[in-house]
């Protein structure tokens, strides 16, 4: 497991380096002179050159990435030019709340996709099996802005049972925290359930038609402890990566609920970085969204191995 470990981390620092490269090198296409934004609207051409040269935005663009990559080195991620802060500390503050929200939105994902999948496989051809792909197709096709919104409706504005909009701190209040990220944890959970479920569906199916499921069913077993014991291991192997690399996508999908519900994360920030051309901000957010991508997709590995050591190898 050590040498499998070391063989996987060797080999996300070229990934990482390669990120790193292309977030920078897209950044500089991006329209815009920051430089412009910073000096508000007097524009004057002193302040403008100072403002470049105190930023390094005068220099080579490959000085400027060596610079900047060396900084991250550091864990010194630059200067929010609007805020005037440290980007390290914006991304301390924002990143718990999306990670939160992600967190909750994966757990409602995996209680309602898994075992609906596996009632669906069971009760292949049944008004069951009908019911959960009819709720996978509505998962997969409701978009997230139009739910939200019903969402709201409903439970704000009609029941008066949950808050619109805003955000509470766990650590200040667990059940106004869970009462405000509710609603949009369920919005970014819907429609990963329904992958889930289709998933869990399909891999059930293939387990229950192979030869050890049969012999365990021959030797008399109950049908519960065939499903419970023999099938369900092997087939939520594969679902452990998808579940994984769903948490990871939930990062940059949050930008859109977190709009729709004022919730002060990842999303939030980087969309107010985008439009202030905020290239330090913006560079750190998508650098450390692809850091915490690549860190899952290392955690579903190695529990892919936990689960199936012949893959080990």
């Amino acid at each position: 497991m050590l040498n499998f470990l070391a063989r996987r981390i060797v080999q996300i620092v070229p990934t990482l380096f390669f990120v790193s490269v292309l977030i920078f090198s897209l950044q500089q296409l991006l329209p815009g002179d920051p430089a412009l934004v910073m000096a508000g609207e007097e524009r004057d051409p002193a302040v403008i050159e100072q403002i470049r040269h105190q930023y390094r935005l005068d220099q080579p663009i490959p000085v400027q990435y060596a610079y900047w990559i060396g900084g991250v080195l550091r864990g010194d991620f630059g200067e929010s030019l609007r805020n005037k802060m440290p980007v390290r500390e914006l991304i301390a503050q924002k990143l718990p709340v999306t990670l939160q929200l992600g967190s909750m939105a994966i757990i409602i994902a995996f209680l309602i996709g898994i075992p609906a999948g596996i009632v669906a496989a069971v009760k292949k051809g049944t008004a069951w099996d009908y019911g959960a792909n009819l709720f996978a197709l509505w998962g997969i096709s409701t978009p997230n802005f139009w739910l939200g919104i019903m969402l709201i409706f409903l439970f704000s504005i009609e029941l008066g049972w949950l808050p619109a909009s805003g955000y509470v701190s766990l650590t200040e209040n667990w059940r106004m925290s869970l009462a405000a990220t509710i609603m949009p944890a369920f919005v970014l959970g819907n429609a990963i359930s329904a992958v889930l479920m289709r998933h869990t569906r399909s891999a059930m199916l293939q387990v229950l038609e192979s030869d050890y499921v049969r012999t365990a069913r021959a030797k008399g077993l109950s049908e519960r402890s065939v499903i419970l014991k023999h099938a369900m291991r092997n087939a939520l192997t594969p679902i452990i990566t998808l579940g994984a690399l769903e948490l990871g996508t939930l990062l940059s999908g949050a930008v859109l609920t977190e709009q729709i519900f004022s919730i002060p994360g990842f999303g939030k920030l980087i969309v107010d970085a985008v439009f202030n051309r905020d290239y330090a901000v913006v560079q750190g957010v998508v650098l450390v969204t692809a850091t915490v991508y690549i860190t899952l997709n290392l955690i579903a590995d190695v529990a892919y191995i936990l689960v199936n050591p012949r893959l080990r190898g």
